[in-house]
């Protein structure tokens, strides 16, 4: 635990909730209008893992989301196609069958997802398994009850682990943050992911009654932004749970710009974890 508090004491953890509360409101107020456009739309829609994480899933739904997904730029003229497709491991191979377009990357959930409560072997062999079969993107939930715990460095640990599992594969780290007790919780989870090796972190799973929050969301970009002032490392932000509509989006992105600037703002750095936001994207465009 040591090794992480000095990580943590290396950081500006020292943050409550109500000044991120602050924050937000602030960023909200001065950036939501100009940005709510149908070139923001656009760009959004391009930074869309698009998930189907369903218990009832099958091989003809996942099919039908891929073919979605190959004839997206024909369909709509103009629009970049989502940067994803996200689903558990079983319909990994169902989508790398028949994804036709090479520039989606192909997500799954792995490690316990998603609650993580499980034997940390397990995990890393699911990793292992899921960039084997074709996952070119792995996300992993954190062991939370660990980390409430105090159990910091198995947390870290693990992590570790599945990060060499992962190989080349990108690794995107959930914290479920909507379980944390507080944004000093969040930050210093996210500085913890990123010391262990995530490519991204992520808000949540979207099976918790709360998931992304615009809160969670800017005390991550801090931390990602202070954590690469210090290391020169790039790490993602990837907002998911609960993100339908356009109007959400639109305030995520004007956290992120705001925080992390115009760099982020691209599919190697920002997404969006969503199932039915894509269509209300497209429906916003089209009432334009």
């Amino acid at each position: 635990m040591e090794r992480l508090k000095q990580l943590y004491n290396a950081y500006n953890c020292d943050i409550t909730d109500e000044s991120v509360v602050l924050a937000v409101r602030k960023i909200i107020d001065s950036d939501f209008a100009k940005l709510d456009n149908p070139e923001v739309w656009k760009k959004c829609i391009s930074l869309i893992d698009l998930t189907s994480l369903n218990t009832d899933d099958t091989i003809a739904r996942i099919s039908d989301l891929t073919n979605r997904v190959n004839t997206f730029t024909r369909s709509h003229k103009g629009l970049k196609n989502v940067a994803a497709i996200c689903v558990y491991p079983a319909m990994i191979e169902c989508v790398k069958s028949s994804l036709k377009t090479k520039s989606v990357g192909i997500a799954s959930v792995c490690a316990g997802f998603p609650a993580s409560q499980t034997f940390s072997e397990v995990k890393i062999a699911e990793v292992a398994m899921a960039v084997a079969a074709g996952a070119t993107e792995i996300d992993v939930v954190i062991s939370l009850g660990k980390y409430l715990d105090g159990n910091h460095s198995e947390v870290f640990d693990e992590l570790n682990e599945m990060r060499d599992a992962a190989r080349g594969a990108k690794l995107k780290v959930i914290l479920e943050t909507g379980l944390m007790p507080s944004q000093r919780d969040i930050k210093q989870a996210a500085l913890m992911a990123m010391a262990a090796g995530a490519d991204f972190i992520k808000t949540s799973t979207g099976k918790t009654s709360t998931s992304a929050t615009p809160e969670a969301v800017y005390t991550m970009c801090k931390a990602i932004k202070e954590f690469y002032d210090k290391t020169g490392i790039r790490v993602g932000i990837k907002p998911a749970g609960g993100i339908r509509t356009a109007e959400q989006a639109v305030e995520y992105y004007a956290i992120v710009n705001s925080v992390l600037g115009r760099e982020w703002l691209t599919p190697e750095l920002f997404r969006f974890g969503a199932t039915s936001l894509l269509d209300n994207l497209l429906m916003k465009l089209k009432n334009a």
